[in-house]
């Protein structure tokens, strides 16, 4: 994920919009401010990095990435081919996300998936065609909406910080779920991407006050 430290002022009109309608959320933002710019490519590079992130800490996705972005063989369909099963143990790949990078290559070269044509797709045509990939479920297609081609109405709410967040934004007394959470950010619609990268914001502040 490709991450600024400057606050992203493209949220700034959402989450207004937001805080006026969302009480709670307007105390955590006043006391956090805007979350900074986070963005992936939408291409199979950045859908290859979200995989290589799937349920590890930033710490240990972060250097993943880091490593798969310094090979020598760049993160295409024709270089996913040819990773060899050494390659993605130095990077830090385990064998299951090795299978599933190397089977998203072969759709691509099969003509399966196509990113310029997944840019233009609704965000349900989007979900369906990438969760029919093996080792692409619903948080990662999600993450590639909200990240990738930056919709503005996505909220992946399996995401454990996320649930986090919001039990905290909401004082709720156990984490809630991720039915819970989505029934949480119906009230966000249609500016659920900003509250989901808000949320993650506040996750990243656990000591501001809310």
């Amino acid at each position: 994920m490709h991450e600024a430290h400057t606050p992203d002022e493209r949220l700034r009109a959402a989450l207004d919009t937001l805080a006026a309608r969302d009480p709670d959320l307007a105390n955590a933002y006043a006391a956090c401010g805007l979350p900074a710019h986070r963005r992936q490519d939408p291409s199979f590079a950045g859908l290859v990095r979200i995989i290589a992130a799937q349920q590890l800490s930033n710490k240990a996705a972060a250097s993943i990435v880091a490593r798969l972005q310094e090979a020598e063989t760049p993160l295409t369909p024709e270089g996913a081919r040819e990773l060899s099963d050494e390659d993605a143990r130095r990077f830090g790949l385990s064998r299951p996300k090795l299978r599933y990078i190397r089977g998203i290559a072969e759709a691509v070269g099969r003509g399966e998936l196509d990113f310029d044509r997944l840019a233009d797709a609704d965000d349900d045509a989007v979900l369906r065609q990438l969760t029919a990939l093996k080792g692409v479920g619903q948080w990662t297609a999600e993450i590639f909406l909200l990240f990738a081609l930056e919709r503005p109405d996505v909220f992946p709410a399996q995401d454990l910080a996320l649930q986090a967040a919001g039990q905290r934004l909401k004082g709720l007394d156990a984490r809630p779920d991720a039915g819970t959470l989505r029934e949480i950010a119906e009230t966000w619609r249609p500016h659920r991407s900003a509250a989901a990268k808000f949320l993650w914001h506040l996750y990243r502040h656990p000591d501001a006050p809310v």
